[in-house]
C-alpha cells in the first residue's frame, strides 16, 4: 500500500508530455525519458461515458418505439374497422410525442446514431400511413354528414320555398 502511494506521488509530480498517455519520468537527475503509463481511471471514465450514451440511446429508442406502438395500434384499429376511442388515442399520441420531442431536444447529439435515425424513419412511415387512413376516415365522415344534413333539410322542407324540380325529386 505504501509503495503504491509513493509511486502515485512520483507519477503525479512528473511533468506531462502532450502526447496522449505518455508522461515523463526522471531516470536520473539530468535525463528525462518518456514512459508509457496505463491510464488507470481513464478507461472507467470512457466506459462510464459510453454507458451513459448507451442509456440515452436506449431511452430515446424506447420513447420512439412507444410512440410507434400507439400509432400502429390506432392504424390497425382504423384499418380493420374496430370501434376506437379517438380522444384516448389522441391523448396517448400527444403524451408520447411530447416525451419524444423533449428527449430529442435534450439529446440532440444522438441524432447521428444510425439506430435512432432508422427508428425515426420507421416512425415517420407509420405516421404517414396513420395520417392517410385517418384522412380517409374523415372524408367518409364528411360524406355521411353531408348526406345526413341533406336528408334533414329535405325532411324539414315542405317545398314552399323550393323550385318545381326539387318538389318533383329532380
Amino acid at each position: 500500500m505504501q509503495a503504491q502511494e509513493g509511486a502515485a506521488a512520483l507519477v503525479m509530480e512528473q511533468p506531462v508530455v502532450d502526447t496522449g498517455a505518455m508522461t515523463v519520468e526522471a531516470a536520473s537527475d539530468d535525463a528525462l525519458l518518456p514512459v508509457l503509463l496505463s491510464n488507470v481511471g481513464g478507461e472507467a471514465v470512457v466506459d462510464g461515458a459510453e454507458a451513459a450514451r448507451a442509456d440515452e440511446v436506449r431511452g430515446l429508442l424506447a420513447a420512439i418505439r412507444r410512440l410507434e406502438a400507439i400509432v400502429e395500434e390506432e392504424t390497425v384499429a382504423l384499418a380493420t374497422g374496430k370501434k376506437i376511442d379517438f380522444d384516448d388515442f389522441s391523448a396517448r399520441k400527444s403524451r408520447s410525442m411530447l416525451e419524444f420531442v423533449r428527449l430529442m431536444r435534450a439529446r440532440m447529439h444522438l441524432g447521428s446514431e444510425v439506430e435512432i435515425t432508422e427508428e425515426i424513419q420507421r416512425l415517420r412511415e407509420k405516421l404517414e400511413r396513420n395520417r392517410s387512413i385517418l384522412e380517409m376516415h374523415y372524408d367518409a365522415v364528411r360524406e355521411v354528414a353531408t348526406i345526413i344534413v341533406k336528408a334533414i333539410r329535405d325532411a324539414d322542407s315542405d317545398g314552399t320555398y323550393t323550385g318545381r324540380e326539387a318538389q318533383d325529386g329532380k
